[in-house]
């Protein structure tokens, strides 16, 4: 029986492909899921973008010369197993590949869930190789499935990115400064940061975004100031400032910099939304970017004091502060978020173009099924 993928062009992320995945007889230790649904989000082109570097690609390996499987964020039901303590139809929520089906190695099995031991991931981030199981998982609500696997891992991002900031003092800047403003991962972050306001040394929250974002970004309430691109120019360069890049864009990049010069205090990327922009950081004014890479500040978090919560600490703090946003998103009296749901090889992947070209609505949060 054969199991449909998309893969997607490494080198140009346009060009798709669907295969038919052979399914081979399942060995001993392993277990077969069936993949229902997955959100695809901007989050996933920065995973395509950033897929050689940061070793995304690594995760679900393509059998297809120059081709690879973007990794998303969804849930899978077990439909077949030879592992001690995973029973078919049982339901976890997870990183899978844009497949209908995936084979996992569970290690670590218990009431929670398990992690994916398979050799090739043993050296990749760790946060992405745990499943947890719907049964047991506290935050799981059936009904909010959606939302969960459309705001759940880019939250953490959010979180980690405040967590970091406030860690550093916010390096003595007063605004912090995110690009795509409009994006999932960075109206969560100025929403963890924005629950600071009034505490000493806060900064103002400020979002840069396409014109045609403007009057949605700005209706979110989480950022002091939203300005288009065009006008970065208008906000004051003697102002310090901290820019957390969530578009890649070597030209909004470049504006930043040549602006606040050595008034900028630091400069990180975290994602690649505008991908077709990407570019080198050589020669900027002012402070080297530097990659922001979440599960780094995780697993600092998750150690010992003074310096970590533990890994307990790490998941209340968390999950607190992802309760209170997901209140704000689903608020039936202004949702920031409009469900919609796609099916088919076609739909998905006429999803995942536009999402490429920057041609999905804001307020839309696409959940898919293969």
């Amino acid at each position: 029986m054969a199991a449909p993928s998309l893969l997607v062009d490494r080198h140009d992320l346009r060009q798709t492909r669907i295969v038919d995945d052979t399914r081979e007889p399942l060995p001993e230790g392993a277990v077969r899921l069936r993949i229902d649904r997955f959100a695809l989000t901007s989050n996933n082109i920065t995973y395509a973008a950033f897929g050689d570097a940061m070793h995304y690609w690594d995760f679900f390996p393509s059998s297809v010369e120059g081709f690879g499987r973007i990794p998303v964020w969804g849930f899978a039901d077990v439909i077949e197993s030879r592992v001690d303590g995973i029973a078919p139809g049982e339901r976890f929520y997870g990183y899978y590949p844009m497949s209908t089906e995936v084979v996992l190695q569970p290690v670590r099995v218990g009431a929670q869930g398990f992690v994916d031991g398979a050799p090739h991931r043993a050296e990749l981030a760790a946060v992405y190789n745990q499943y947890l199981r719907c049964s047991s998982d506290p935050a799981y609500r059936p009904a909010h499935e959606a939302q969960i696997a459309l705001l759940r891992p880019l939250f953490v991002t959010s979180f980690l990115i405040d967590d970091f900031l406030a860690d550093k003092g916010f390096f003595d800047a007063a605004m912090v400064l995110l690009s795509s403003a409009s994006s999932k991962t960075a109206y969560g972050t100025a929403f963890c940061l924005a629950q600071r306001r009034g505490q000493p040394g806060a900064p103002r929250v400020v979002g840069l975004t396409s014109p045609g974002n403007l009057a949605f970004t700005q209706r979110l309430g989480v950022y002091d100031e939203v300005v288009t691109y065009d006008a970065i120019a208008s906000l004051p360069a003697t102002s310090s400032a901290v820019y957390v890049d969530m578009s890649g864009s070597a030209p909004v990049r470049a504006a930043v910099h040549g602006h606040w010069n050595g008034h900028l205090r630091y400069s990180c990327a975290v994602g690649g939304t505008h991908w077709s922009e990407l570019g080198g950081a050589k020669g900027l004014p002012g402070p080297r970017p530097e990659f922001f890479f979440a599960p780094t500040q995780a697993k600092k978090r998750s150690g010992p004091p003074p310096e970590g919560w533990g890994p307990g600490g790490v998941f209340e703090r968390m999950r607190a502060a992802r309760d209170a946003f997901m209140q704000q998103v689903t608020d039936a009296r202004a949702p920031w978020l409009k469900i919609v749901e796609s099916h088919g090889v076609d739909e998905v992947r006429d999803v995942y173009l536009r999402l490429l070209d920057g041609r999905v609505d804001a307020r839309e949060g696409h959940v898919v099924t293969l």
